[in-house]
């Protein structure tokens, strides 16, 4: 009998052991190895922190112009050339409206600094979620397109607008062949207001660069 229940001790205490082992492998596995276990591959998108990473070291000289609003981070991707495959690189595309130029800095994850930096004139790439906001806040604080959009919000939402936010606000590029949207950052934008209507704004550009709001003539 006791020979029986010493062996019944030993298989209970492999079942706890190959339990602990079990629990270990799920999410209370060490960090470390799940982190091995999730490393990018070169060619793989950037996950969330690498977009973190590359962010904070593309603009670490340039936080004060960003925090004042004369310069604004559009967007950051992965690094697609070919010479670079076996490296985890990003670009950070950076608008200076003070220089009305597009600004191109390329980060080198692993090395954990900027690697290349170009830049140039005439480029406009799609506005980005904050400048479209920009834009809104500009809209207004227009004294007449500002109250005009006002009153149509609080007709379709029977509320007061509090903010751009509560708008649905989506924004194109705008140029043209001469005046200040040849050279300026400038923004159509579509509004949207609660129960699916649409504000007619087709005349109207926000001029990101100057501040300003213009109305088209036709």
């Amino acid at each position: 009998m006791r020979r029986v229940v010493v062996l019944a001790a030993s298989s209970l205490a492999v079942l706890v052991l190959a339990g602990v082992a079990l629990s270990l492998s799920g999410d209370e596995a060490p960090q470390a190895a799940r982190s091995a276990q999730a490393a990018p591959a070169p060619g793989d998108p950037l996950t969330p922190d690498e977009v973190r990473r590359a962010t904070e070291i593309a603009t670490g000289g340039s936080r004060e112009h960003l925090a004042a609003g004369r310069s604004e981070l559009l967007y950051v991707e992965r690094d697609d050339d070919k010479a670079t495959q076996d490296s985890r690189r990003a670009q950070a595309y950076i608008y200076d409206y003070s220089a009305d130029s597009l600004i191109v800095r390329t980060v080198d994850l692993g090395e954990g600094k900027v690697v290349e930096e170009s830049a140039g004139k005439g480029v406009q790439p799609p506005p980005s979620p904050r400048e479209a906001l920009r834009a809104g806040e500009l809209l207004l604080a227009d004294p007449k397109l500002g109250r005009a959009v006002r009153q149509a919000y609080a007709a379709a939402a029977g509320k007061a607008l509090r903010s751009v936010a509560d708008l649905g606000i989506h924004g194109l590029i705008y140029t043209e062949r001469s005046g200040p949207c040849a050279t300026h950052r400038c923004v159509r934008l579509f509004v949207r207001l609660p129960g699916g209507k649409f504000l007619d704004t087709s005349r109207i550009v926000i001029d990101l660069s100057a501040g300003q709001v213009r109305t088209l003539e036709w």
